[in-house]
């Protein structure tokens, strides 16, 4: 038994050694090389740098300059260094670690890129670049810390159907939207996601959440804060509004805006305080059993519409939007008013409207603004009482400018919109100013009073007094799309002279006339009115006669 013994003692030293030589060997550039080709397959290239390990700390190994790669894709994992830590489970199970840390390099996120069955049960990261994407969102995290725990990645789940996590970058992009010092805690359980917290450094102010994401991709926010936010942007309002839209399902239960600052293409916001609760985005439209929204700002600017100091507050339910308070300063004057919007036939009711000191000039297009049809959700749009108070409004458009003074009107059931066109479909209202000019026309005390229903709006009177004599009148519109207008007009002791400024083609009308005009056209929207105008025109009782026939003098 002695040799048997001495044969065997040393084929184990010969083991030994051999053992220990492969050892020193992998912890070589060309043990590490060689390693690298064992570990690779048709799928990923492995390339490791050197591989380390001390006996001082028997459950780590480390590898050195790290790239792993799939043919013809950017490299899915560079890193510096990358610790694995060992366990005695690794004899049945090699690519289950006890721990995984990727150090300084960057990481290529995709559901479809898993190398193998690489598992641990704490996946670390240091100061790691981390891309990724969301559908069409881009996501680019720089200096990344944290872990997930454990790590047990799936095809189609890249954190596993299981886990915890808390991550931290000193910078991220989502899409356009950059921020720093960004903060993400939560959980996984199957495809739901709970982000129990979410904090960042956005656009010179912060923003705090808490949000979860269920099985279907449907988000239900608890609580979302911005604060001192100055965001900056280069699109229109409904452009950046439009992603609020095209989400898929998200609640939100509560969200705070303080003290935000907001700019696009001609639009911005100042000092906006914001407040909503309990609302619904879904497919394009929203849905709310008692939401609430309150909201107050320093400035509101889209286009040539500016706001000062508005406040607003709306309630949501099913069957729609009550606007219980909205009130601001408007070009150097104010505007007040309530009432609620029906989802059912997307009507807007403003209880009342009041507009107050207005120094307003109306845009060069309001003519076509008035033409063209109401969006989708806004069918019909009516006031029950309207006052307005001490208004100046112009108009400077040089085909036919006019100026009103001192506007004082009032109204009741007024229907201003119907089946998404602006009119006066219905109601009655009664208008008089100081004084007004209506091209290069002076008038004082213009006074007007009319009602309307489906069929017409009759004007029962149109009065003003010219030079030294006064002008009076009575008219009716159909609302047929021909808008017949038929229009009675008298004057006494009125420069006749007047009627040429607003159209009438006749050159010698005398001073201090006596004037009886009666005319018929068609205002139609999309014809010019002059070929449709029929009138007659007669002088200091019949004395002289003039006729225009399809617009021609006679």
């Amino acid at each position: 038994m002695k040799y048997p013994g001495k044969i065997l003692l040393t084929l184990l030293l010969i083991l030994l050694l051999a053992l220990v030589a492969c050892y020193v060997l992998l912890q070589t550039r060309w043990g590490a090389a060689w390693a690298s080709r064992q570990l690779s397959d048709a799928q990923y290239q492995l390339s490791i740098g050197k591989i380390e390990h001390n006996f001082s700390a028997p459950g780590l190994l480390r590898l050195d300059d790290v790239t792993l790669t799939a043919p013809g894709q950017p490299p899915l994992l560079t890193s510096r260094r990358v610790d694995l830590g060992l366990r005695l489970a690794q004899l049945t199970n090699p690519q289950h670690f006890a721990s995984i840390r990727l150090n300084e390099g960057t990481l290529n996120l995709t559901d479809n890129a898993m190398p193998g069955r690489l598992q641990a049960d704490r996946l670390l990261l240091s100061r790691m670049t981390v891309n990724g994407s969301a559908g069409d969102l881009t996501v680019q995290g720089q200096k990344v810390d944290g872990g997930v725990t454990p790590w047990l990645p799936e095809k189609g789940a890249l954190l596993g159907q299981q886990a915890r996590f808390q991550l931290s970058a000193g910078s991220l992009a989502l899409g356009d939207l950059t921020a720093s010092n960004a903060l993400l805690e939560g959980s996984i359980k199957g495809r739901e996601w709970l982000f129990s917290n979410v904090g960042a450094d956005v656009a010179l102010g912060s923003i705090t959440a808490n949000a979860r994401r269920d099985a279907s991709g449907g988000w239900q926010v608890q609580s979302l804060r911005l604060n001192s936010i100055r965001l900056q942007s280069d699109k229109t309002l409904a452009d950046f509004l439009q992603p609020l839209l095209s989400l898929p399902d998200i609640s939100f239960n509560r969200v705070d805006v303080t003290d935000a600052r907001l700019e696009g293409l001609d639009w911005a916001v100042t000092d906006l305080d914001l407040l909503l609760k309990n609302i619904t985005f879904s497919h394009g439209d929203w849905q709310s059993d008692n939401g609430t929204l309150a909201l107050n700002a320093s400035s509101f600017v889209n286009g040539s519409l500016q706001l000062n100091d508005p406040i607003a507050s709306l309630e949501f339910s099913p069957a729609g939007v009550a606007l219980t308070q909205f009130s601001s300063r408007w070009v150097n004057g104010m505007i007040r008013t309530g009432g609620s919007w029906s989802r059912r036939d997307k009507k807007l009711t403003l209880d009342e409207l009041v507009v107050a000191g207005l120094e307003y000039t109306l845009p060069a297009n309001w003519r076509e603004r008035w033409l063209q049809t109401l969006p989708g959700w806004l069918d019909s749009v009516q006031v029950s009482r309207f006052t307005a108070n001490r208004n100046l409004i112009i108009d400077i458009n040089p085909d036919f400018p006019f100026q009103m003074t001192a506007l004082d009107a009032s109204g009741s059931n007024l229907l201003l919109a119907q089946n998404h066109r602006w009119g006066i479909w219905s109601g009655s209202l009664s208008a008089n100013a100081a004084e007004s000019t209506f091209n290069r026309v002076d008038l004082r005390h213009p006074s007007l009073a009319l009602n309307a229903d489906g069929n017409s709006i009759n004007v029962t009177e149109l009065s003003a007094f010219s030079g030294s004599g006064m002008l009076e009148g009575v008219a009716n519109v159909s609302q047929a799309p021909q808008r017949a207008l038929s229009l009675s007009l008298t004057g006494r002791q009125v420069n006749a002279a007047v009627l040429a400024n607003w159209g009438w083609p006749g050159q010698s009308l005398p001073a201090g006339s006596n004037l009886k005009l009666s005319l018929s056209g068609n205002l139609q929207a999309d014809k010019p009115l002059k070929p449709t105008v029929n009138a007659t025109l007669e002088l200091n009782g019949g004395a002289q006669k003039q006729k225009l026939v399809n617009g021609q003098l006679q």
